[in-house]
């Protein structure tokens, strides 16, 4: 048997159930990998909490990495005992599933199982961000608020690479701390009274080129006030709620300003694309542009503890699960 998390209705973490079920063998073009690791993501609580809603009964979680158990018919590019890794695939709070072969990626030497469960999908969220949504070039000023979470932690870190100057914003002064050891030039906290103001005085006027935004509520409309004219606001997440309806004439007034809410999905659609991301991801690794943060390892049984600390941000970096 094999432990499952499973959701029958939504609502807070205590609607996380600890399950046993019977993994079946796998089909044509699948693989059945018994995990090591599972990374834990806020778009996790937006599933439970219903927010992105899915179809009940289901189990949460879209990335992990372990090893190759079983292989299906017609599957050629992978073997028992490989080590791989995957993201955006729901259903990931298992010990052991069945993956898509074409939507799994295999593990380089150099990245440990923990790594790749931490940093697969954070790490492509930040390539297309900062590479293909915007592309970040030096001397660009970027605005990355949440700076201290499991993708602010990687953004800075490669942001810098690029020769960016950041600016990263966080509710606490040990997570403001946290961004600067990791390389931002400076950080504020966006529940002071005047960060907006800090802000423009940090760019003497001149306003930031990009502004990428996971916060939501609290942040994304009173960024408009601090970008550059024509420059970008990405909001990729809405930690704090929702984010009210903007109105286009405001982007108009605030100096023609460019608004996207993307998706990773829609940039790793084909496997060419998940094998450049990945790749990309795995190179900043490698040569220790990035380095990885692991602030928090729970049981699989203590999700629901996992997602408490998550929502109440008593976690900095990544999170994951080990089993």
């Amino acid at each position: 048997m094999t432990g499952i998390i499973r959701v029958h209705a939504t609502g807070g973490p205590e609607v996380l159930s600890w399950e046993a079920v019977d993994v079946a063998a796998p089909g044509p073009g699948e693989l059945r990998v018994r995990h090591t690791a599972i990374g834990i993501n806020y778009i996790d609580v937006y599933h439970r909490s219903g927010l992105y809603a899915q179809t009940l009964p289901f189990v949460p979680g879209v990335e992990g990495a372990g090893v190759v158990e079983e292989i299906g018919p017609g599957v050629t590019r992978f073997q028992r005992g490989d080590r791989v890794a995957y993201a955006l695939l729901p259903g990931s709070y298992a010990e052991a599933r069945l993956l898509p072969a074409d939507r799994v990626i295999a593990l380089p030497d150099d990245v440990s199982n923990d790594v790749a469960a931490s940093m697969l999908l954070r790490g492509m969220t930040v390539e297309f961000l900062v590479r293909r949504c915007y592309e970040v070039g030096g001397g660009d000023w970027v605005v990355w608020h949440a700076a201290a979470g499991g993708v602010g932690t990687i953004a800075i870190q490669w942001l810098k690479a690029l020769g960016a100057t950041v600016i990263g914003t966080a509710g606490s002064p040990e997570k403001r701390a946290l961004a600067l050891s990791l390389g931002a030039d400076y950080a504020i906290d966006y529940g002071a009274s005047d960060w907006v103001q800090q802000v423009k005085e940090l760019t003497r006027g001149r306003g930031v080129d990009v502004v990428y935004d996971s916060v939501g509520r609290d942040t994304c409309a009173a960024s408009l006030d601090f970008l550059k004219p024509r420059g970008q606001l990405v909001a990729f997440g809405n930690a704090s709620g929702p984010i009210p309806p903007i109105d286009p004439l405001t982007l108009m007034t605030k100096g023609s300003i460019h608004f996207t809410r993307p998706s990773l999905a829609h940039y790793i659609a084909t496997r060419a694309e998940l094998e450049q991301s990945a790749a990309a991801v795995f190179d900043m690794i490698g040569r220790g542009a990035i380095v990885p943060s692991i602030g928090g390892r729970y049981a699989l049984a203590d999700a629901a503890t996992a997602h408490r600390d998550l929502e109440a941000r008593r976690t900095c970096g990544s999170v994951v699960f080990t089993v």
